[in-house]
C-alpha cells in the first residue's frame, strides 16, 4: 500500500520559513479581529477583520433586510464586486474571506411568511427552531473539481434551455450572475498578483507569485488540472460560500485531492515537500471540516499517501483545525496511529474521530443501502452528510430537554397530589411529544418558504438536482431530505429523574414538597446547599449502571422514537434524531430554573451527550464515559458526540495504545463521534485570566475548535469547568 512508503525523509526547510510567516500573520489577524469586532464564541473560520470602510447590505424590503433570489443575488454580486483582495507572497493561494453576509441582515426570516402559530410552544419549550437559519449540509467538491467555474456556467446554460418557466429562468440567471461575480473577484486577484511580481526581490517568492498568478488565470476559464489548481479552486468556492451564508462543510479531502497529487507526482511536477507546503497553506486558509480515511467499499480503507501528508501539514500548521479520522474495522492502522501521535504531541484538539460502524448501521435503519451510508461522512461540527445529495438542517434545530422537564415538573407540583417519578415521566413524555411536533412543524415551514427567504445560490452549484431541475435545494432540488432534530440537556434531565428516584422514593431523605421548596428558592434557603450536594451526589448518568444511566437511556430512546415518527414518505422527509447542544449550553441554561440534580437556576445545561461535569467518582472516568455515551446513541446515523477531556500527564507515547483503545471501544459499543481535548489544568486556568498571553492556545469547544483568546469569559469558563470537574 502507498501509505507504507511515506516514512522517507524529504527536505522541507525551504518552505518552513513561509509557513512560520503565515502563522505569524494569522496571530496578528486574530488579534485584529478581537480588537475590531470583540470576542467571538464560535469557530475561528480563517476570516480576517472587516475593513475600516465596510461594505453595506442593499435592502429589498421595508424592514431593512433582503430576501429571496433577487435580494440575495444583488447583495452577493455587489459584495463580490467590492470585496477586498488578499495576497501574501508566502502563501501558495490567494484569497481570504471577511464578511458574514447572512449575519449582516437585521432580520433573518421573511416577514411575509410568519409562523406565529408555533411561537408559543417554541418559547414554552425553549426550542431553537432553525427557521431561516443558514445551510448546514455539504456540497460535493468533486462536481466543482470536474467542471470548474466554466463547466458550471455551461451546465447552467444547458439546463436553461431545458427548463423554461419564468421562475426557472430567473433561477438560472441568478446563478450565472453569482458565478460571474466570483470570477470577477478571482480576476482582480490575478491583477494584484501580477502587479506584485516586479517589486518582489526574493527569487523564490517571486516564482511563487508567478505560479499563483498562472494557477488563478487558468481557473478563470478551465477546470483545475494540477494539485495546486485543485486546492485553489476548493478555496475559492468555500470562500464564496462562506461569504454568502457561512457554509463550512468540507468533504473527503484525501480522495478529492489524491488523483491530482498522484498525477503531478508521476509527472515530476511536484514533490512531497512541496505538497506538504501547499497543504499547509490550504489548511491555514480556513479550518473547515475535512474527513480522512474511511471504508473503500472493497474491504479496505480509502487512505493513501496524501492522507499522511495532510496530517503532516496539519502538524506544520498546528492551529485551529477540524480534521476527522474515520475509524472502522478495516481502517489503515498506520493512519490511526499517526493521528494519535499528533493528537498527543500538539495537544491542540485535533484530530477528532468518527465511528463508522454505528453511523453506517444507523443510517441504514432509515432505509438506505450500505454503499450510500458509507458515503455519509463527517463534514461539520457534529454532523454527517452525503455531499451534494441531501438537505439536512444539521445542528440547527434543538429541543431543550431541561426546559421540557421544567414544564413537566411545574405541572406535576402545581396541579396534582400524585407525586411519583412514574407520573412525572408521563407528564414529561407528553410535553416532549408536543415539543418534537413543534420542532418538526418548524422544519416543514422552513422548507416551504426558505427559497423565498434565503435561496442557496452557492450550494446549489455543487448539489445533484438543483441545476438539473431549476429548483432551489431547499425546495425540492435535493435528492434526499434527512432532517435533523437534536435533544440538548440530556444529563440534566436524567440526573434529575435519578436524584428524585434515589433520594425521595428509595431513601426518603427529602420529600417532594421539600424538593419543590428548594428549587423555588434556588437552593439558597436554610439547608439548601446541603441538600443540593445530596442531590448532586446521587447516582448520575455516566457512572455506569446507575439510576442516571437508566434514565438517560430511556429518555434517548423515547426522544428518538418521537423524532423518527415525524418521517413522512409522502412528503419525502426523513427525520433523524441526534443529541447535541453545540455551544448553546449557556443560552439554553439561562431559561431553565433550578433542577433536581442540584443545578442552580440559569446556569448552563449539560454539554451535548456528555454527563454533567464532575460525574467521575472512581478514577475510571474515560471508560465509564465511553460506555455510557455509547448506550444513549439515538441510532439513526446522526451523532451524539463524546467530549473527552484528558490531562497531559497521560499524553505520552506509552499511552497512545490506551487512548486508541478507548476510542475503538467507544465505537465498537455504538459510539459515533469523539472530540478530544488534551489540556493542562494550570495552563487553562492561567489562560482564562490572561487570554492575550496565549494567542496560540486552541481548544475544542464542542464540534469546533477555537482560539481560547477569542472566546468570551463565559465560554472560557465552560472549558475550565470541564477540565477541573471531570
Amino acid at each position: 500500500m502507498a501509505t507504507k512508503t511515506i516514512n522517507s525523509i524529504y527536505a522541507f526547510e525551504q518552505y518552513q520559513a513561509r509557513i512560520d510567516a503565515l502563522k505569524t500573520a494569522k496571530r496578528a489577524q486574530t488579534k485584529e479581529k478581537i480588537e475590531k469586532e470583540g470576542l467571538l464564541d464560535e469557530d475561528d473560520y480563517g476570516r480576517i477583520a472587516v475593513p475600516d470602510q465596510p461594505w453595506s447590505i442593499i435592502p429589498n424590503h421595508a424592514d431593512g433586510s433582503f430576501y429571496g433570489l433577487q435580494g440575495w443575488t444583488i447583495n452577493f454580486c455587489s459584495l463580490m464586486d467590492q470585496h477586498p483582495t488578499y495576497v501574501d507572497p508566502n502563501d501558495a493561494f490567494a484569497g481570504r474571506w471577511i464578511y458574514f453576509m447572512s449575519k449582516m441582515r437585521p432580520n433573518k426570516w421573511h416577514p411575509d411568511y410568519p409562523f406565529s402559530e408555533l411561537i408559543a410552544n417554541q418559547q414554552k419549550y425553549d426550542i431553537i427552531h432553525g427557521i431561516g437559519d443558514d445551510a448546514h449540509f455539504a456540497p460535493d467538491y468533486e462536481l466543482g473539481l470536474e467542471l470548474g467555474w466554466s463547466g458550471l456556467l455551461a451546465k447552467i446554460d444547458h439546463y436553461k434551455q431545458v427548463n423554461t418557466t419564468p421562475e426557472q429562468q430567473a433561477f438560472y440567471t441568478a446563478h450565472q450572475q453569482g458565478i460571474n461575480s466570483v470570477l470577477g473577484w478571482i480576476k482582480r486577484h490575478v491583477e494584484v498578483i501580477e502587479g506584485m511580481i516586479p517589486a518582489q526581490k526574493d527569487a523564490a517568492l517571486k516564482e511563487n507569485l508567478k505560479q499563483m498568478a498562472a494557477v488563478n488565470s487558468n481557473l478563470l476559464s478551465a477546470p483545475p488540472k494540477t494539485f495546486r489548481e485543485a486546492c485553489q479552486w476548493i478555496i475559492w468556492y468555500h470562500l464564496a460560500s462562506r461569504t454568502y451564508n457561512r457554509d463550512g462543510a468540507g468533504g473527503q479531502i484525501d480522495t478529492l485531492l489524491q488523483p491530482f497529487y498522484e498525477r503531478d507526482l508521476a509527472l515530476g511536477h511536484i514533490d512531497r515537500a512541496e505538497a506538504v507546503y501547499l497543504l499547509s497553506c490550504f489548511l491555514i486558509n480556513d479550518p473547515i471540516y475535512w474527513q480522512l480515511g474511511g471504508p473503500d467499499g472493497q474491504g479496505g480503507d480509502v487512505a493513501s499517501e496524501i492522507s499522511f501528508l495532510i496530517l503532516e501539514a496539519c502538524d506544520k500548521v498546528n492551529s485551529s483545525l477540524n480534521i476527522t479520522i474515520r475509524v472502522h474495522e478495516n481502517m489503515d492502522q498506520q493512519l490511526f496511529d499517526r493521528s494519535l501521535q499528533y493528537l498527543i504531541k500538539n495537544k491542540n484538539a485535533w484530530p477528532r474521530y468518527s465511528g463508522d460502524k454505528a453511523l453506517v448501521e444507523g443510517f441504514m435503519k432509515n432505509g438506505y443501502e450500505e454503499s450510500l451510508a458509507q458515503k455519509r461522512i463527517a463534514v461539520g461540527c457534529n454532523w454527517m452528510s452525503l455531499p451534494g445529495l441531501e438537505y439536512t438542517m444539521n445542528d440547527l434545530v434543538k429541543i431543550n430537554l431541561a426546559k421540557v422537564f421544567e414544564v413537566a415538573w411545574e405541572e406535576l407540583i402545581e396541579g396534582s397530589d400524585e407525586y411519583n417519578s412514574h407520573r412525572l415521566w408521563e407528564i414529561f413524555s407528553h410535553h416532549l411529544t408536543i415539543a418534537v411536533q413543534t420542532a418538526s412543524d418548524g422544519i416543514r415551514h422552513h422548507l416551504k418558504y426558505q427559497q423565498f427567504n434565503e435561496p442557496e445560490l452557492l450550494l446549489n452549484l455543487l448539489s445533484y438536482g438543483p441545476l438539473e431541475k431549476g429548483v432551489d435545494v431547499s425546495a425540492g432540488g435535493a435528492t434526499y431530505y434527512n432532517l435533523s432534530i437534536d435533544g440538548a440537556g440530556l444529563a440534566v434531565v436524567a440526573d434529575s429523574f435519578a436524584a428524585i428516584e434515589q433520594r425521595i422514593e428509595h431513601e426518603g431523605k427529602l420529600s417532594w414538597k421539600q424538593l419543590a421548596h428548594l428549587l423555588d428558592h434556588n437552593f439558597e434557603n436554610d439547608g439548601g446547599e446541603r441538600y443540593r450536594h445530596l442531590l448532586q451526589n446521587s447516582q448520575r448518568f455516566g457512572q455506569g449502571n446507575t439510576y442516571g444511566d437508566t434514565w438517560a437511556q430511556k429518555i434517548s430512546r423515547y426522544f428518538s422514537q418521537l423524532v423518527k415518527a415525524q418521517s413522512n414518505d409522502q412528503e419525502g422527509y426523513c427525520f433523524i434524531p441526534g443529541l447535541f447542544s453545540w455551544a448553546n449550553t449557556v443560552g439554553l441554561g439561562r431559561s431553565v430554573k433550578a433542577t433536581p440534580n442540584g443545578r442552580k437556576a440559569t446556569t448552563p445545561i449539560s454539554h451535548g451527550a456528555n454527563p454533567t461535569a464532575g460525574f467521575v467518582i472512581d478514577g475510571g472516568g474515560s471508560l465509564a464515559l465511553a460506555t455510557s455515551i455509547a448506550k444513549i446513541q439515538p441510532g439513526y446515523g446522526n451523532t451524539a458526540p463524546m467530549q473527552w477531556e484528558l490531562d497531559p500527564s497521560l499524553a505520552v507515547s506509552d499511552y497512545i495504545d490506551l487512548i486508541g483503545a478507548v476510542i475503538k471501544t467507544h465505537f465498537e459499543l455504538g459510539g459515533t463521534l469523539i472530540n478530544v481535548n488534551i489540556m493542562d489544568k494550570q495552563t487553562i486556568l492561567d489562560a482564562h485570566e490572561r487570554p492575550e498571553a496565549y494567542p496560540d492556545l486552541v481548544v475544542r469547544i464542542t464540534g469546533f475548535t477555537a482560539y481560547f483568546s477569542m472566546l468570551s469569559k463565559e465560554f472560557r469558563q465552560l472549558v475550565v469547568d470541564r477540565i477541573l470537574e471531570n
